[in-house]
């Protein structure tokens, strides 16, 4: 691109790499998509590769009650009457030259969906990307004491093959599409294999979930043969399902609910034979649309 619109700092030899993405916004629920890139990041010690200049992509306020204008406006932390954390949105790749893999952490882009696509295409095209690997999560209806459901998506056929050797699900989803389904078309049309990995985490937890993350960096290592250990993620992940079995159980109405997801997950129930579960959760204001 001749704008500003992307830098790239400098030109790593790679053979024709795989590109894995996450976007923090509409589907990072637990921090999965951006929590999975954060780790490879940082286990893979991927270096700064570039970055997509956030002008003109993004909603930062709008009229209305803070309420609203809070989801727009980015975050700040004083101390001591000092600005020490002001999270203006950033979109950066990092590369792994001995893993041939590039990574993009950023912000799922409220304007400009084709600009910002066509950025991510420029990459693609500069460094010979043959595939691209989305991460990302939705709230369902998962107990908190199973793994997550992996939901598929890909815009070439064959790759269902890949899907059914991973025991991946097949999505069904119709409704509001994401930036990632605009990409996904934009980089078919350049002959590149787009896959997108979806986990189903539990609608009723919020925050930090690292046994789903833990989860998803298996299935990225897995399909990209990195051979990745995760015992950390794994020993935060049983202590975080230990800390919310605990907090359940001082719940009985919920404890009763959670075990009726865990019969419906080990009977592969889905939603759409669970419309009195999905009510009762919808009652106490958790949507899984």
């Amino acid at each position: 691109m001749t704008d500003k619109t992307l830098d790239i700092y400098h030109d790593p030899k790679l053979q024709q790499p795989s590109l894995v993405i996450g976007f923090d916004g509409w589907m990072d629920g637990g921090n999965v998509s951006t929590g999975t890139i954060d780790y490879l990041r940082l286990k893979l010690e991927a270096l700064p590769l570039g970055s997509i200049d956030p002008d003109g992509f993004y909603i930062l306020n709008i009229p209305g009650p803070m309420e609203m204008a809070a989801l727009f406006r980015p975050h700040v932390r004083f101390e001591d009457g000092l600005i020490k954390q002001y999270d203006y949105p950033a979109n950066r790749f990092f590369v792994q030259t001995h893993y041939n893999l590039i990574l993009f952490n950023g912000k799922e882009p409220n304007l400009d969906w084709e600009r910002f696509a066509q950025a991510i295409i420029t990459v693609c095209k500069r460094f010979g990307v043959r595939q691209i690997l989305y991460v990302g999560s939705v709230a369902g209806l998962t107990p908190h004491s199973r793994g997550p459901r992996i939901m598929c998506t890909f815009v070439k056929p064959e790759s269902e093959a890949l899907a059914e050797k991973m025991g991946f699900h097949l999505s069904q989803y119709e409704g509001p599409a994401s930036f990632v389904t605009h990409l996904s078309l934009r980089v078919a049309e350049q002959h590149i294999d787009v896959i997108g990995l979806v986990a189903e985490i539990p609608a009723y937890l919020q925050g930090y979930n690292p046994k789903c993350i833990e989860v998803m960096v298996r299935c990225v290592s897995s399909i990209l043969e990195l051979h990745l250990a995760c015992e950390d993620l794994r020993a935060l992940g049983e202590e975080y399902e230990k800390r919310v079995t605990e907090l359940v159980s001082q719940q009985p109405e919920l404890a009763q609910r959670v075990e009726q997801l865990e019969q419906n997950y080990d009977n592969e129930v889905f939603e759409n034979e669970m419309e009195d579960l999905k009510s009762w959760l919808h009652s106490r204001g958790i949507r899984l649309d």
